[in-house]
């Protein structure tokens, strides 16, 4: 299912209206069809501005959280980016399009399986996804220009901060799971973090371990 002409311009009328106002960002969310990541019922939601189940108890975001989110990074062109949370591989996929190299990681071995196939389909080769446990970031691949983490933790992760370069930044929410959180941008500065608080949102709790179809 691709979206007509109609669904298109209320998908991007949506955007703008909730703040998306950076034109890369709503260049690469007009590119990648949304429709691909959504199978079964709710598929002929795929363009309205609401979060979806996806496979494995998780969900896809409402597209005006993944650009505001996805604005949020101030993304360069060369950045190498970490993605915490694979999910359905929306949100990675138009990370491709305005990073030098994205990773992206999920604790579910079939979502990482599926979003891999969708890269495959939609040729973006600089995504390298894997199953692994998002908590503790991916060393071996560190530091990473930006970070973006899609569910919550209480507090940023001290791995994932690790992980960030010196003028890095990582965008993340923050909070319990059964109340509002909120989500905040972290900057690495020479001496610390610098926290910057964006506007509530609610996402799944951040789990460690592995998911059990692993």
């Amino acid at each position: 299912m691709s979206a007509s002409p109609e669904q298109q311009m209320q998908f991007l009328y949506a955007l703008r209206s909730k703040g998306v106002t950076d034109k890369t960002v709503l260049s690469a969310m007009e590119r990648i069809d949304r429709g691909l990541f959504i199978k079964g019922y709710f598929a002929e939601r795929a363009y309205e501005d609401m979060p979806l189940p996806i496979a494995c108890g998780q969900t896809i975001s409402q597209p005006s959280v993944v650009g505001i989110m996805t604005q949020a990074l101030k993304l360069s062109g060369r950045d190498k980016v970490l993605e915490v949370g694979t999910g359905s591989g929306y949100q990675a996929a138009i990370l491709s399009l305005l990073a030098r190299r994205v990773y992206t990681v999920d604790r579910h071995q079939r979502l990482v399986r599926e979003a891999r196939e969708i890269f495959e389909h939609l040729a973006l080769p600089n995504i390298t996804a894997m199953t692994s446990d998002g908590c503790f970031g991916l060393e071996d691949q560190a530091p990473f220009d930006r970070i973006m983490v899609t569910a919550a933790a209480e507090d940023p992760p001290s791995p994932l901060l690790a992980q960030l370069k010196i003028g890095g930044i990582m965008v993340l929410p923050v909070g319990q799971s059964d109340t509002v959180q909120s989500l905040i941008r972290v900057t690495r500065l020479e001496t610390g973090f610098d926290y910057e608080e964006l506007r509530p949102v609610r996402f799944v709790p951040l789990v460690e371990g592995l998911g059990k179809d692993t």
